[in-house]
């Protein structure tokens, strides 16, 4: 990207969002916070106490509190966002990987494109949640199935939006010229339009992580995501239902941080739209 004398612009027009930094930074410490807090702290989210079942946050030394067979909440939110940030960003990386494909060549390609849309459409019949379970069911609830499911189901989104994007560059001068002089489909779309379309990508991405991470939690909130033991936020929703007026913060602690989490990756997407956008940029 272009830079003049005091630094790129997509630098300069970064800084100048508020969005983009307030929404990057929020999203950093959340998953420094889950990757890194539970390791540097020795942090045992399995390790169960019967003489301190159900403590509120702040009894026996546990900011959060305890669960319901006397699990630390803290330790256990922190490593269940580990597992959610984990799931959301691989299924929103291979969704946007095959999208970014899928979406270039079905756009250069008419014909090729007709039955890759057709396949886009199908996968968008279903909806997500729907799909997963299917998925899940059929290839066993593991953590992989669960990144599997998500990614092909979000693969369409992606696909729509870089496709859209491609045949709006492919009415641009140079891509005529560079057809004139003989350069090949492959090198027009990887080293020409490729780098016109990855500002729309990027945020097509940054979207489908946000709904990749609200997916997996009600997956896992109706028994079909992250199998347990291991803590994920929408499982921990589910553990918590039966205690959700004697023991409120079994509830409110994993759900706020799923809301919170969800809303900063939102910002930093419209962030990165604003950034992006050359229109708005100028």
């Amino acid at each position: 990207m272009a830079a003049d004398g005091n630094g790129p612009r997509w630098l300069k027009a970064l800084l100048a969002s508020p969005t983009t930094l307030v929404g990057g930074v929020l999203l950093a410490v959340i998953a420094l916070a889950c990757f890194l807090m539970p390791w540097l702290g020795h942090m045992d989210a399995y390790a169960t106490n019967t003489s301190a079942m159900l403590a509120a946050p702040g009894a026996s030394g546990h900011l959060m509190g305890t669960d319901n067979v006397g699990r630390d909440l803290f330790a256990r939110v922190l490593l269940g966002g580990k597992a959610s940030l984990t799931v959301g960003f691989s299924a929103a990386l291979i969704a946007g990987i095959v999208g970014l494909v899928v979406g270039l060549y079905s756009a250069y390609y008419p014909r090729l494109g007709y039955m890759l849309m057709r396949i886009c459409d199908g996968l968008m019949a279903f909806p997500a949640i729907l799909f997963g379970i299917v998925f899940v069911g059929s290839f066993g609830q593991t953590t992989r199935s669960v990144v599997l499911a998500l990614s092909i189901v979000f693969i369409p989104m992606v696909a729509r939006v870089v496709r859209s994007a491609t045949l709006a560059n492919m009415n641009e001068n140079y891509v005529q010229v560079l057809v004139n002089l003989g350069a090949g489909g492959n090198r027009i779309l990887w080293r020409n339009i490729a780098l016109n379309v990855i500002g729309e990508w990027i945020v097509e991405v940054t979207f489908v992580f946000a709904d990749a991470i609200l997916v997996e939690a009600a997956m896992s909130f109706i028994g079909a995501g992250i199998p347990q033991p291991h803590p994920s936020w929408g499982n921990m929703l589910y553990d918590s239902r039966t205690y959700i007026y004697s023991a409120w913060w079994l509830t409110v602690f994993p759900g706020v941080a799923l809301a919170l989490t969800v809303f900063v990756i939102n910002m930093f997407g419209d962030g990165l739209r604003e950034v992006l956008d050359p229109k708005k940029r100028r």
